[in-house]
């Protein structure tokens, strides 16, 4: 094991599990089929993997939930063992420098591990923290990545044919480089067992709140949830966060042209077999390099597309539900409210109620009228998904009751 570095020359601080802090002058799961844990394991213990370059805000998180001896509130103690998965001293943001109290070996003590953040979604990880990775699964352990972390997981095969989710942001690239991996972007954190991933920094939170409370029960994960000022469980997932925004790669490829008319023209009432004309491709093909490009099924992407522009207009328009509904290429407000309350979890109206209660009245803002409006004759509304036209995998474990219908990922199976 190695030991404590210390570093009194440069200021060395000292953080809950021993982690040595360097500042420099520059700027309740489903039950499930799991291994059976090692008898050199304990489930008591965490080991939390750190890699240079990760954000400080991320990989504290895990920190502090299971590294600070809250008792006195009813929270059972974890014991915390903060490990280098590579040479240090690890660098991070804020001009930092961590030096670990462990490295790789401590992981073969700990019945879970997680993995904070990893630095760059492109880059591989170490291939020694990989194969420790992989001992700890096949050891009984239970494996948990936040955010980028999720990368890391994959790197070391963990997550293949299993769902799981990341930051939205990074989704398209996880689903890219990972086909194998079922990527939901919507969810808040996927519970798969004995593998468990999170959507971005406060989504970590959720998910280290969920682990205790299927370690200790609900009363365990509210007492620790007053402490850390934040709620026990938050309803839906990162729809309300997703923007229209696409992976950069797609900004040189033909297809390009096609998306940005299709975010211009979302009040017009068409369907992938319009965009595939415009691309002068078949459905076939269309639907191929819409996937390759971007991770995600056109169908599923348009219909996500619609109603994220019906989120923002029920947020700064007085249009009413059926005019919203016709204003996103809708062609019947049912069909909006469908697909709204499957991505979202509630109705158009109560949405946006709940959205003004929370908005003073003068921070809206009337749109302008679109360029035009829905149009008479035109095609129908795509159809809703189904095992035939991409629906995406239902998670069994999710943070959310909603059923999974848009904005999923390559590779994802198909609902029973």
């Amino acid at each position: 094991m190695l030991e404590r570095q210390t570093r009194k020359d440069q200021g060395a601080a000292t953080t809950e599990g021993g982690l040595a802090v360097m500042s420099h002058d520059s700027a309740a799961a489903p039950e499930t089929a799991t291994r059976k844990l090692s008898g050199r394991r304990r489930k008591e213990i965490v080991a939390v993997l750190l890699f240079s370059g990760g954000p400080i805000f991320e990989s504290s998180i895990p920190l502090s939930v299971f590294g600070i001896d809250r008792q006195d509130a009813g929270v059972p103690r974890y014991r915390l063992l903060v490990c280098a998965g590579e040479d240090g001293p690890l660098r991070t943001t804020g001009g930092l420098e961590l030096t670990a109290p462990q490295g790789l070996e401590a992981i073969a003590r700990a019945g879970t591990v997680v993995v904070p953040a990893w630095r760059s979604i492109t880059s591989p990880p170490p291939e020694e923290a990989l194969d420790a990775l992989r001992r700890a699964h096949e050891e009984g352990a239970r494996i948990v990545g936040l955010c980028t972390g999720a990368f890391v997981l994959a790197a070391a095969g963990l997550l293949d044919g299993r769902p799981a989710t990341t930051h939205w942001m990074y989704a398209p690239t996880l689903a890219k480089r990972y086909p194998s991996v079922h990527v939901d972007p919507r969810e808040l954190f996927v519970d798969d067992g004995d593998v468990l991933t999170s959507a971005g920094t406060a989504a970590g939170i959720d998910l280290c709140l969920h682990i205790v409370r299927t370690d200790h029960g609900n009363e365990a994960a509210g007492a620790l949830a007053r402490r850390l000022v934040v709620p026990p469980r938050r309803s839906g997932g990162q729809e309300r966060y997703l923007d229209r925004s696409l992976p950069e790669e797609i900004g040189a490829d033909p297809l390009a042209e096609v998306v940005a008319w299709a975010l211009e023209h979302l009040h017009e009432q068409f369907d992938v077999e319009t965009l595939a004309a415009r691309a002068y491709m078949s459905r076939r093909t269309f639907d191929r390099r819409f996937r390759s490009l971007t991770g995600s099924a056109p169908l599923q992407w348009l219909i996500t597309q619609r109603v994220l522009q019906a989120q923002r207009l029920l947020e700064t328009s007085d249009y009413s539900v059926d005019e919203v509904a016709g204003r996103c290429g809708f062609r019947s407000p049912v069909a909006l409210r469908g697909h709204f309350r499957r991505q979202l979890g509630s109705s158009p109206a109560a949405y946006r109620a709940a959205y003004r209660a929370r908005r003073p009245q003068g921070d809206r803002a009337v749109d302008p009228e679109p360029s035009g409006g829905p149009r008479a004759g035109a095609p129908p509304e795509p159809a809703p998904l189904s095992p035939e036209n991409g629906v995406p995998f239902q998670t069994r474990r999710t943070a959310s009751p909603m059923p999974a219908t848009a904005g999923s990922l390559p590779g994802q199976r198909s609902a029973p």
